[in-house]
């Protein structure tokens, strides 16, 4: 047999899919997981809007569709987009499969075996996975709770003349909870046309905000067409559906959906002919709103238990918005360790080690604790075992 291409060395089992593989006893409180809670999926308007597109748009939900995504749908979503502080129409929209689409299609497009990839530190390991094949370098851009430290991505351009990309999730940030600031996402933006590179703006949990508003887009900054937004219903309505959406210039667009139709050809008509419905008939202001409500209320929660619970000398972010907490133990502790050994098989209860969040120079002191799909009640039990095992295990690491 021929040996496979050397890319898919690049290609391997994420070190959380087999540490949270352990922690598969339903005895185990894990907060390893990015899902959004079930109990908010619209079930029965989403019923209604699938109904609908048989029904009434007959065969035509049922065809194939042009590999941008079928009409209404791209026009709607150029106007969740404009509200948003983003100049664009139809023709500025590519319907993608998740967001995790995008990423690979922006990393199809633009990079060559060497070229340079900036990351935060960490950054979010879907990004990673879904670059890898394209065999970038990645260059790790410091980062703190305001997101991306400019003066730091200045230099890392310099040291690097074969930037091409950076890979970004400015708001709410997997895995840490932070935000971009406003004064940095001006910045970003300008160092990107200074050292013509691209920026691919990653933006999932956008909608899923605390505070009184957003800020504003990296893409909103943009003159030049070189920022890449891309949105997703995965984290608002329903990942099942895998449907997000990409925002660049009418050609970048064209030639995407170039590569999109050698891949999947076209997102499903029939799910598409459904969101559209669902936008047109549904509340999805109010639907945004009780999912804020509902996330709130429970990094409120996971908040206040981990500040009752661990000890002063393990800290924690409380993010304004999104779906994780980032957790920073003492330097000497190693996370991947401390749940093989100790949290998972003692303790019954599991997070995602931090170090798999790095493109280079991993740091192993960290960890992301999701609460979305938890009661409150195993959140308050979950984070009682983190203390009570660390506790448990701090003599041993």
């Amino acid at each position: 047999m021929p040996q496979p291409a050397a890319r898919m060395e690049l290609v391997r089992p994420s070190a959380i899919r087999e540490l949270l593989a352990l922690a598969a006893d339903p005895g185990i409180i894990s907060f390893g997981g990015g899902y959004p809670d079930p109990a908010l999926f619209p079930t029965a308007d989403l019923g209604e809007a699938f109904r609908r597109a048989i029904e009434e748009q007959g065969a035509s939900a049922l065809q194939y569709a042009p590999s941008e995504g079928i009409d209404r749908l791209r026009d709607q979503v150029a106007g969740l987009m404009r509200a948003d502080g983003v100049a664009c129409g139809a023709e500025n929209i590519l319907m993608v499969q998740g967001a995790q689409q995008a990423i690979d299609l922006v990393g199809k497009m633009w990079l060559e075996p060497g070229d340079v990839v900036l990351t935060e530190t960490p950054s979010f390991l879907g990004g990673i996975v879904g670059l890898n094949p394209y065999e970038p370098v990645y260059r790790s851009v410091r980062t703190d709770e305001h997101g991306i430290d400019p003066a730091h991505l200045e230099v890392v351009l310099r040291e690097n003349p074969r930037a091409k990309l950076l890979y970004t999730v400015p708001d709410f940030h997997n895995p840490t909870g932070y935000t971009l600031s406003l004064e940095r996402r001006a910045r970003v933006v300008e160092l990107a046309r200074e050292h013509d590179i691209v920026i691919l703006e990653d933006t999932p949990y956008r909608e899923l905000f605390f505070t009184a508003q957003k800020l504003p887009t990296l893409k909103s900054f943009d003159t030049d067409g070189r920022v890449y937004h891309v949105g997703s219903f995965s984290k608002t309505l329903a990942p099942g559906l895998r449907t997000g959406w990409m925002v660049a210039d009418p050609d970048t667009v064209e030639r995407l959906a170039l590569l999109k139709l050698a891949t999947d050809t076209q997102n499903s008509t029939l799910n598409m002919s459904a969101i559209s419905l669902y936008l047109e008939h549904a509340d999805y202001g109010a639907h945004l709103e009780r999912n804020r409500e509902h996330y709130r209320a429970k990094r409120d929660h996971t908040a206040a238990a981990l500040a009752a619970e661990l000890p002063e000398e393990v800290g924690y972010s409380v993010p304004a918005g999104g779906l994780f907490l980032w957790l920073t133990f003492p330097e000497h502790v190693n996370t991947d360790r401390l749940l093989r050994e100790h949290l998972i098989p003692r303790a019954g209860v599991a997070f995602v080690p931090g170090s798999s969040f790095y493109s280079e120079n991993p740091e192993f002191n960290r960890g992301r604790l999701g609460f979305p799909t938890l009661p409150s009640d195993r959140i308050s039990e979950g984070i009682h075992r983190i203390a009570r095992g660390y506790a448990d295990a701090r003599h041993l690491l």
